[in-house]
């Protein structure tokens, strides 16, 4: 999927998140209390099964929004190893960047995937987050002194974010985020996130976006020298995984399966995210027509703004060729259907004249 949809010499963009398929009785593998962001109500929890998942954000021709195509999910499951998300994801990171080496690898996820996992990271890879209000932050280490004793790992701690914003010079920034192009302001200083990171120093970027002072945003990346705008653009598109969740859930089925051990909850929800990344690498490959959308405003008139195929588009496209391919001749001179209808009328009226 990376060769084909991912322009060789070009970084690879992942977005990891996770969600929750909702599930009933006890004897569901896995199942019990998650998080659900989705829920109503103020209690946003529900009893299911939850997984983590990665996608690869891409970039195709006929859509100007971000797609993330998910490759990869792991089960959540209390009481072992893989009850850490971050576990299982930094896991799933390590093996994609096995499977593409010389590739680099970005990596977007929300503040709750930032850990002492991260201290593990393989070469090439980068993590960039949303940075907690409360992140013990130290500055770099200072140079060593020639004295004997151990050296220091990390500087002195930083003051809290609010207060480091107080006191920041912010710079103007035009980003292109969720397709609308802005000037935002935003103040970057590179220090140590140790407990998370480690001796390895981070960025962290503050985002000035409606407040007049302080900040509405704080970013964490391990890129070395990044570019700010890149690494805000970068995280604003991880949107796409949501989007990518609801259309699994909505198009797709996932997980609607009433399945109940472990080996089928461990192997529907992948199998059916694979179908979906096959959908879309199909009709970016081979199944796009300049005509889609047009066709698409004829069936459906009240699109009157619609100016791009949607997901939805590209699975109807998708069954219908795959009908036409199973009902197609199987020989040249096999006859058409509106040939059999014809001989039908003409058998009619035959047998009408013979009366």
């Amino acid at each position: 999927m990376v060769a084909l949809l991912v322009p060789a010499g070009q970084p690879v963009v992942v977005a990891i998140d996770d969600t929750l398929f909702r599930r009933r009785g006890k004897k569901v593998w896995a199942a019990s209390w998650f998080h659900d962001g989705s829920a109503l109500g103020p209690a946003k929890t529900g009893y299911g099964n939850n997984w983590v998942l990665l996608a690869v954000r891409v970039r195709l021709p006929m859509v100007s929004r971000p797609v993330a195509v998910p490759v990869m999910a792991k089960l959540v499951i209390k009481g072992t190893n893989s009850a850490s998300r971050l576990w299982l994801a930094r896991r799933m990171v390590t093996r994609l960047a096995r499977e593409l080496p010389g590739r680099r690898v970005n990596v977007t996820a929300h503040s709750a995937y930032a850990g002492e996992e991260l201290k593990q990271l393989p070469d090439g890879v980068t993590w960039t987050t949303r940075l907690r209000s409360n992140a013990a932050l130290h500055d770099l280490p200072p140079e060593r002194t020639g004295k004997r004793a151990r050296p220091r790992v990390k500087g002195d701690r930083l003051p809290s974010l609010a207060k480091i914003a107080a006191t920041a010079v912010f710079s103007q920034v035009t980003v292109t985020r969720y397709g609308k192009a802005e000037t935002i302001a935003a103040a970057a200083f590179t220090c140590l996130w140790y407990s998370v990171t480690g001796a390895a120093p981070v960025t962290v970027i503050l985002i000035r976006d409606t407040k007049e002072t302080g900040f509405d945003l704080a970013l964490v990346t391990t890129e070395k020298n990044p570019d700010i705008k890149l690494v805000i653009e970068r995280y604003a598109a991880r949107w796409a995984i949501e989007v990518a969740i609801e259309d699994a859930k909505q198009l797709f089925g996932t997980g609607q399966a009433r399945n109940r051990t472990a080996a089928a909850v461990e192997r529907t929800i992948p199998f059916l995210l694979a179908c979906q990344a096959l959908a879309v690498c199909w009709y970016a490959t081979a199944g796009h027509h300049p005509a889609d959308t047009e066709s698409r405003r004829l069936d459906a008139p009240w699109y009157t703004s619609k100016t791009e195929p949607s997901t939805a588009d590209m699975t109807a496209k998708l069954r219908r060729v795959i009908i036409a391919a199973k009902f197609k001749r199987l020989h040249a001179d096999q006859p058409q259907p509106e040939e059999i209808h014809a001989i039908r009328l003409a058998w009619e009226d035959a047998g009408d004249l013979a009366a």
